[in-house]
């Protein structure tokens, strides 16, 4: 899977990736992701990518003919392009496996006061947001999917079918297909401070322990309605 980043800090990117998983995955040429430095399309000598929005409003905009020129040179004919803003659709478990089968994934992070709207209306596939709060900018939202969608490209956790069974992912509760948080695990000692293991997962029977885990995870889903 290909993932390309045009951001005006591709400094920020350096470190996050050069670790574990990822680190691995783009080793074994798994994930191959290009950071893109905007200011490579800027409109003079002096690296301009903004200016003052029409209106009178505080701030400054990214300018749509630099993002556009920026595309022009990245974008493939199987690129799917997306926004980091915080108006966008909130990033979940479903986008995450969504985007996973997407060949080359084009990521944009916002800065500034914002982003010139004929970016969001021509340009891009769909705006994404990881929560109604606002950031200085979309570079840590961007990683936040680059993270999420890496790890269910097939090869990158190798044969870990973890992600089959982790928080959020789709499962069936009495007959329903739903997306729910995993159940709780534990490992040794069998007993910490005087909290013990449930017996249960101590039991080696199959059938008991699923049937713990699934009654775990309606115990969550009831918490979290009632919160």
């Amino acid at each position: 899977m290909k993932i390309d980043v045009v951001t005006l800090f591709p400094k920020m990117f350096e470190s996050p990736f050069e670790e574990s998983i990822i680190k691995r995955a783009i080793k074994n040429n798994i994930i191959d992701l290009k950071i893109h430095n905007l200011r490579d399309w800027a409109i003079d000598s002096y690296g301009s990518v903004d200016d003052k929005p029409f209106g009178g409003d505080v701030g400054m905009l990214i300018r749509a003919d630099v993002v556009y020129n920026a595309l022009k040179d990245i974008k493939k004919e199987n690129s799917r392009v997306i926004l980091m803003s915080p108006k966008g659709k909130k990033f979940d478990q479903k986008k995450a496996e969504e985007l996973a089968k997407v060949d080359n994934l084009i990521l944009i992070a916002g800065h500034y006061e914002g982003m010139d709207q004929r970016i969001s209306d021509f340009m891009i596939d769909e705006e994404l947001s990881i929560g109604d709060y606002v950031l200085t900018g979309g570079e840590l939202p961007a990683m936040v999917v680059i993270d999420a969608v890496s790890r269910l490209v097939s090869g990158v956790l190798g044969k870990d079918d973890s992600n089959k069974t982790e928080s959020w992912s789709e499962i069936e509760i009495d007959g329903q297909k739903i997306r729910a948080p995993e159940y709780p695990q534990y490992t040794r000692p069998q007993e910490f401070m005087g909290h013990k293991v449930p017996d249960v997962l101590l039991s080696g029977d199959t059938k008991k322990i699923k049937a713990w885990q699934l009654d775990q995870i309606k115990k969550e889903l009831e918490k979290r309605k009632s919160e």
